[in-house]
């Protein structure tokens, strides 16, 4: 694969994953003089099928993936002697051209905190409303004063709302009389109510709204370059002033390339680290920014003393609980298998009206839930101080997301070819927290010594404990519903009334009575989430916004402590956790990272 053209550039971005892209197409586009470089170790995505039909999203989870890399955590105790894996996008515009598309965002009183427990003037809601308008075309109603109308990302109900949604909110509405339904559960303000998801999808032609294809693609920059199958190796400084980056080619995406060689390329003005939250905290280690102890371990000269670098690292825990469905149900499974003659319909469909499954993600409904008074005596004293601290007084705060999921999620050779639906369960904001390090201060290829931190506070497991029972009760009077799938369910002591079974001819009545757990049974489902649980695809924190004295990387302004001309703008830099899948938090941080250079560089209209 090809150098870059220019020996420097005024601007460089480490890393082209969602707010990198974002920012750097803002200012090239402000300002058509200024010199931007992005170097991204993954491929281009430009009308790649695997890229801009959502349905496609599964592709990129199998183990043969080469859009993202699959970090693997030191194996856990608290995961009986598991090792996680956490897939991270690894190709142009990171995470949002490989998620699942979902349309999620973070309640105000998430970004409310950034500002006020970590000190970042500019990053309350308030703040960041005005730039998540800025970013999107919201088409599913007009008027909404927390959307936006003329962004260059759509957001639409999907290609189909299918049943298994309409389903489980049926189900809800007879049997919780305690939440409502919304129109909006994602207008930052809305929680413990009932709705269809929305989802980063056009309704006009179907295709993810991703960055590349919306930012890049079809832009005619002349003043940005990206150069694909870069690996970053370190940032170049004199003293203490970034002035440009080291890289090689990587691995996997340039196979035949030298990828022993050292490259470098300078940077005039500013250097951007936007390589994501296992990407970014190395490439600072491997330049001398990080915690002592870690940095002489692996004979790299210390800069600047920052032990908050790669620490911090926090996920949502997720379960994709599966249930047999029944042979009429419209699933996604036969899509994600790659069955004919459904493919095929469903892909002259797309092609046809932007419209069916291929424009879709299965995932129709849900809500973000926090418990009722009446509900938080089952979850126990170790919950309940957890719930005092974090969430009693912070009304809009969920505790976990539960979806309606219209098909099995997971290798789909791994199950009987049929009909499923899913029911998950994540916790939106768990205690544990985890960290990311180098491996080696050489080898930009070496995979970092990652500590995924999952359950190592007691109070998280207690939550998936709660949303498994949660799930169950309505999956099983759904419609659809034909039994667990038994291998993916924990292994209740026979005879238990939580006991799973297979092929029933039809759901529960709503009126049935819910399911008792004994203490083996609650036993039984600790022991299964510990085998079971699995990554969000949510990483953030590992160079965490706020005060150096809290172990903070950067200032609020982005700023990596004890040096100029750096900065890091990925959602690493997140200080806290947001209750909403990522994806819309990575663009607000391109959106005001944009900002904050170009009031640094003096260019307007950013």
């Amino acid at each position: 694969m090809s150098l870059p053209s220019r020996d420097e550039y005024d601007v460089i971005f480490a890393g082209g994953g969602t707010a990198g892209c974002l920012a750097a197409s803002r200012l090239a586009t402000a300002d058509p003089a200024l010199k931007i470089l992005i170097l991204e170790q993954g491929p281009h995505t430009n009308n790649i099928p695997a890229h801009t039909q959502p349905a496609r999203f599964i592709s990129h989870l199998v183990p043969s993936s080469k859009t993202v890399t699959f970090n693997a955590g030191v194996e856990s105790k608290e995961l009986a002697g598991r090792s996680l894996i956490v897939p991270s996008g690894k190709c142009l515009g990171g995470g949002s051209s490989v998620n699942f598309a979902m349309y999620t965002r973070g309640s105000t009183s998430d970004y409310d905190e950034w500002e006020t427990t970590y000190r970042n003037p500019g990053w309350g809601s308030k703040d960041l409303i005005p730039l998540f308008k800025k970013t999107e075309t919201y088409q599913i109603r007009p008027d909404q004063p927390t959307h936006g109308y003329s962004g260059p990302l759509k957001v639409s109900y999907g290609g189909k709302y299918l049943e298994i949604a309409k389903e489980f909110l049926d189900v809800a509405s007879k049997i919780d009389k305690r939440r409502e339904m919304a129109d909006d559960t994602n207008d930052l303000h809305t929680c413990n109510q009932y709705g269809r998801w929305h989802m980063w999808v056009d309704e006009k032609n179907g295709t993810r709204s991703d960055v590349p294809h919306h930012f890049l693609y079809n832009q005619n920059f002349k003043n940005l370059e990206i150069s694909v199958g870069k690996r970053v190796h370190r940032i170049i400084f004199e003293g203490d002033k970034a002035v440009g980056v080291e890289f090689t080619h990587d691995l996997q995406t340039a196979p035949d390339a030298e990828t022993h060689t050292i490259y470098s390329v300078r940077a005039s003005k500013l250097v951007v680290v936007s390589a994501g939250a296992f990407e970014s905290p190395t490439i600072l280690e491997r330049s001398g920014i990080g915690a002592k102890e870690i940095l002489e371990k692996h004979e790299v000269s210390q800069i600047v003393d920052l032990p908050g670098v790669g620490e911090t690292y926090q996920d949502h825990q997720v379960v994709f609980c599966p249930f047999e469905a029944s042979e009429d149900a419209e699933t996604m499974d036969a899509i994600y298998r790659g069955e004919d003659p459904d493919v095929r319909d469903a892909l002259n469909e797309w092609y046809r009206d932007g419209r069916g499954l291929i424009a879709q993600n299965g995932i129709d409904a849900g809500i973000k839930m926090r418990p009722h008074d009446g509900e938080l005596p089952a979850l126990g004293e170790v919950f309940n101080a957890r719930w005092n601290e974090h969430f009693k007084d912070v009304k809009s705060r969920p505790v976990m997301m539960l979806n309606a999921v219209a098909s099995f999620i997971g290798d789909p050779s791994s199950v009987p070819p049929k009909k499923y639906f899913s029911i998950s369960y994540c916790a939106l904001h768990p205690a544990s927290v985890g960290s990311v390090h180098i491996s080696s201060g050489s080898d930009p290829h070496a995979s970092p010594v990652f500590k995924d931190g999952y359950l190592t506070h007691p109070s998280d497991i207690l939550t998936l404990r709660w949303g498994y029972k949660q799930a169950r009760e309505y999956a099983r009077r759904m419609r659809s519903y034909r039994g667990e799938y038994v291998p993916a369910h924990p292994k209740f002591k026979e005879g238990s009334p939580a006991s799973c079974s297979s092929a029933r001819i039809g759901p529960y009545a709503a009126d049935e009575p819910i399911i008792r757990y004994g203490p083996e049974d609650d036993a039984a489902l600790d022991q299964f989430h510990r085998k079971a649980v699995q990554t969000g695809w949510h990483s953030l924190g590992t160079c965490a916004m706020k005060p150096r004295d809290q172990g903070g990387v950067l200032d609020a302004r982005l700023n990596v402590y004890g040096v100029r001309n750096l900065k890091v703008a990925d959602m690493s830099i997140a200080p806290g956790n947001v209750s909403a899948n990522t994806y819309s938090t990575a663009l607000v941080i391109g959106e005001k990272a944009a900002v904050l250079i170009g009031e640094d560089l003096g260019i307007r209209g950013v």
